[in-house]
């Protein structure tokens, strides 16, 4: 749509005439009650934060003469007045909530775009969304009823503020984000390369214009930006990857990188989910089963939860790119508000979890998460099966060798490019250094719906090393797709040591809802690393991006009777294999 936007206006349309038109369909297609209000649009108003800087917002007003509860955005990705036809996007959006009755603000954070001082990511979020919150409310047209609303790191955002918020702070909606980002940079010791180098590419690009987007940037953005990140994501030792993908050292990725531990002095800050119980706004989780922030924001709800709050759950079957998931979140959004910003409680009748279910078109509601469920077990068999029977004794191991040099791919899954999602993942299967365990075909349809987790039993010729898991839905065409994953960096202290010298590894492999066709076939994988999704692993203890190479690991994985290797899955329906 962005796209659409930039080409038209230079042959004088302006995307948001249509896309003005364009609104009702739109509306429609969201399941969106009519729009009610015509909207007036003041834009760079100027916000002084309590140090004396100066943080701009655009301000989008219902035509009427009542007052109207108020939503707030704030972003570090331009305000539509900053981005020129790219704009259109995000102006789509307000306008969205504003002809409905609310007052939107949105407000470029610190260091981005107009904004003065220097963009550090997360570090004044929540100083400065509390000083914008208060600025709301004595303004003459606030009625006294507010709301937070936003995606990724615009999710972010709204946890600051909302801890010990005021009392007309009743309703937060955080979409696709989490409040404890160290789990989405570290997941299971694991570094999370692509998406951070992807973020601070997206970062750079657009910060080289402070005022707005101009024609080198949007260059750079939007056509050079596959193939310089090409270079980047392959580059070792990547902890200067950061100089390939933008020109210069990055600061705070360097620090990422050199302060790995979520109990430390600065994501103990950053993190956000040890307050989570002292949030009084209503909560409503919005989360996508490919995305990036999926097993943290989980998390999150299962801590409100623990602590007595009642959040809502909605989990979309998206990944973190999708463009329509910012629209659907803006759906979830909406009736959220409307319910606790304008008094419409019977909009609550829904039960507080509805998850997409993968695999069907069905959505399912239940009154928590995860639901009650059978963990059915499928056991690593002799000859790449795939079963509920324990293997025998005196099976063979498998084994794959892992090169450093030439890291294993991973294709699809929870990354922040538009490659994301279900992929097929078939010229990963073919490789010497990927093993796949593959079920029979399925005789009835079978429900997955809960986290799922694999128990390995390896060796190695390293105490440093990788291993990634992977259950896939194998379809009779020969299709491998991606469902869910994981990675566990092992390093001594990390597993269960067994008698004979092997380790009891756990991966987790997120969650999901995923029914797999009957005729279908489950399929395990396991590999050595997913580069460049998770940073490569040298096969020592050195830090964090610093490991150039390496000689090649040997890991074997024990699947007999002594040592059940198992993917445990939460089965909702009926057993198909008995």
């Amino acid at each position: 749509m962005r796209w659409i936007g930039w080409s038209l206006a230079g042959a004088g349309i302006t995307a948001a005439a249509i896309f003005a038109a364009r609104r009702p369909f739109l509306a429609r297609l969201l399941d969106l009650r009519s729009a009610e209000y015509q909207v007036s649009v003041t834009r760079d108003i100027p916000v002084r934060m309590p140090d004396g800087v100066v943080l701009y917002a655009d301000h989008y007003a219902p035509r009427s003469g009542e007052r109207h509860p108020t939503i707030l955005i704030r972003t570090p990705y331009g305000r539509p007045s900053e981005l020129g036809p790219l704009g259109i996007f995000e102006h789509t959006g307000c306008m969205l909530f504003a002809e409905r009755g609310y007052h939107v603000i949105v407000q470029s954070v610190r260091g981005r775009y107009r904004s003065e001082g220097e963009f550090e990511p997360f570090v004044n979020e929540a100083a400065d969304g509390r000083a914008t919150v208060a600025w709301i409310a004595s303004q003459p047209w606030f009625d006294g009823n507010l709301g937070l609303w936003g995606p990724s790191y615009v999710g972010y955002t709204q946890w600051g503020p909302a801890i010990d918020g005021p009392p007309y702070l009743k309703a937060i909606v955080p979409v696709v984000t989490s409040a404890r980002f160290s789990q989405l940079f570290y997941p299971s010791g694991a570094f999370a390369f692509e998406s951070t180098l992807r973020w601070i590419f997206l970062i750079d690009a657009t910060n080289r214009h402070r005022q707005r987007l101009d024609p080198a940037a949007l260059w750079r953005l939007l056509v050079l930006r596959e193939r310089i990140l090409a270079r980047a994501l392959r580059y070792q030792p990547y902890a200067h990857a950061d100089v390939i993908a933008t020109g210069a050292t990055v600061p705070f990725f360097q620090r990422w990188l050199n302060d790995p531990d979520p109990q430390g002095d600065y994501w103990s800050k950053v993190d956000m989910h040890r307050q989570l119980h002292r949030i009084n706004a209503a909560v409503h989780l919005v989360a996508g089963w490919y995305d990036i922030f999926l097993p943290g924001q989980l998390a999150d709800y299962t801590t409100l939860v623990a602590a007595g709050k009642r959040p809502y759950l909605t989990v979309l079957p998206r990944a973190h790119t999708d463009l329509a998931l910012v629209f659907e979140g803006m759906r979830e959004g909406l009736w959220w508000f409307d319910a606790h910003l304008k008094g419409k409680r019977e909009l609550l009748a829904r039960r507080p979890v509805r998850i997409a279910l993968m695999g069907s078109h069905e959505w399912h509601e239940m009154d928590f998460w995860p639901p009650p469920a059978t963990l059915t077990r499928y056991f690593l068999q002799p000859n790449r099966g795939l079963d509920r029977t324990p293997a025998p004794a005196d099976v063979p191991s498998s084994w794959f060798i892992y090169d450093p040099t030439d890291p294993t791919p991973a294709i699809g899954g929870a990354v922040l490019s538009a490659q994301g999602g279900p992929r097929d993942q078939r010229s990963v299967e073919t490789r010497a250094n990927v093993l796949t365990f593959t079920s029979q075909p399925l005789s009835t349809d079978l429900d997955v719906i809960g986290p799922v987790r694999l128990i390995l039993y390896v060796c190695s010729d390293r105490p440093f090393f990788d291993l990634v898991g992977r259950l896939c839905d194998v379809y009779p065409d020969g299709r491998s797709i991606n469902i869910c994953d994981g990675i566990v960096r092992v390093r001594p202290g990390v597993g269960e040591q067994q008698a004979d010298g092997s380790y009891r590894i756990e991966i987790d492999l997120t969650a999901t809802a995923q029914r797999f066709r009957a005729g279908h076939r489950l399929r395990v994988q396991i590999a050595g690393g997913g580069s460049p999704r998770w940073g490569p692993h040298p096969g020592d203890g050195s830090p964090y991006g610093q490991g150039y190479g390496g000689s090649p690991i040997k890991q074997r994985v024990l699947h007999d009777a002594a040592h059940p290797s198992v993917i445990i899955l939460p089965v909702m329906n009926n057993d198909p294999t008995r």
